[in-house]
Parts: structure tokens; C-alpha cells; sequence
């Protein structure tokens, strides 16, 4: 063994203290009980590892082979995975209650291309002054948003207060649509504010 061994990973040659272990091959061929000190000889006789690979077993089994190279292609399966995973962000999209037909248009195309993206969309509707006295119209205008959206988002949490704003929650729902992509002239920005 060459570098050092990671904590949680299996006891590797010296690090194996118990007296007798049942040593398979690089192949998979069971090759019997061994005492520790034989079996660790005969490991580098191969110019190999005794890796512990069942150290609960009676007698824990022992695999000879590279110890380095399986690390080496644990790191490579790790990070393959964690390639493909998608890490689901939330997104929030701004209006207000005057906020227009049209751009409340553009905010359900924003919502449904980060909901098509897999990610959550928070939509906040902020208030000012006297327009605390009608917490319906925003509420209102986040079900436009939600319904706006159709298949491809459903309410997680419905609309409430929070301090100046009222927030609502969609999530996605998996549906990728049918090739109608009107969300090809909407610009980068997450966030916006319309007036």
C-alpha cells in the first residue's frame, strides 16, 4: 500500500489484527483460512493488497488485490455520480399586486422554464404602504402564476404572509411538455421586478 489509508475506508495489509482470515483471490477463487502474517506474505509475494473486505465475518474474509487502484475507481464511481445528480435550487420570481397581464405573462414563462429545469420557484409579492389592505389581489396573482404554469409545477405551499411579502411555493412536476418552448426569448435574470 502506497498513500495513506482514508478512515472510513476497509483495513488494509498491517492494519489487519486479527489472527486468522480467509484470504480469496484476485480472481474470486476462495483460497482458504490463513494466518494474517501468511496471508499478507503471499499478498506481496502478487505484488498485491490484503484488503479486508467482511471484517464482521468468523474469520473476517480478505481479498488480495491493488489497493490503490481501488480507491482509484471508487473516486471515479463517486464523482460519476455526482456528475449526474441535480441539485435542486429554488428560484424566485418578484411582482407586485399592480402588476400587469403582460408581465405577469413573462413571469409564468420564467416559472415554468425553472420548473421544466427541475428546480423549485418561490413567487413573492411584495407590498407597500396601502396596499397591505388588499392581500387578496396578491394572493390572486399567485394563483395567475400557478395556474399559469399548468402541468409542469403544482403549489407546495399556498400563499401566506411573511413580514412585508406574501410567498408561494411551486415545485416541479416532472412534465417536460410536448416541444412548445415559448421560453426562448426570456432572458437570463432570475429575479425581477415588475411595476
Amino acid at each position: 500500500m502506497d498513500g495513506p489509508r482514508d478512515k472510513d475506508g476497509p483495513r488494509v495489509n498491517d492494519e489487519i489484527r486479527v489472527s486468522r482470515v480467509m484470504v480469496i483471490s484476485e480472481t474470486g477463487e476462495k483460497l482458504g483460512v490463513f494466518m494474517t502474517d501468511d496471508a499478507i506474505e503471499l499478498a506481496r509475494d502478487r505484488g498485491l493488497d490484503l484488503i479486508e473486505v467482511a471484517p464482521n465475518a468468523r474469520p473476517p474474509v480478505c481479498r488480495l488485490g491493488d489497493y490503490g487502484r481501488m480507491q482509484y475507481e471508487r473516486s471515479k464511481k463517486e464523482a460519476a455520480a455526482r456528475k449526474r445528480q441535480h441539485r435542486v435550487q429554488l428560484k424566485e420570481v418578484k411582482v407586485r399586486p399592480k402588476t400587469d397581464d403582460h408581465d405577469i405573462n413573462v413571469k409564468v414563462r420564467h416559472a415554468k422554464r425553472f420548473l421544466k429545469a427541475g428546480n423549485k420557484v418561490k413567487i413573492t409579492v411584495w407590498f407597500r404602504g396601502r396596499e397591505h389592505a388588499h392581500h387578496d389581489i396578491g394572493a390572486d396573482q399567485c394563483l395567475r402564476i400557478a395556474e399559469g404554469v399548468g402541468p409542469y409545477g403544482t403549489i407546495e405551499v399556498q400563499p401566506r404572509m411573511e413580514g412585508r411579502n406574501m410567498i408561494m411555493i411551486l415545485a416541479p412536476t416532472g412534465y417536460t411538455g410536448d416541444g412548445d418552448d415559448e421560453t426562448s426569448e426570456v432572458t437570463e435574470e432570475t429575479s425581477e421586478t415588475a411595476e
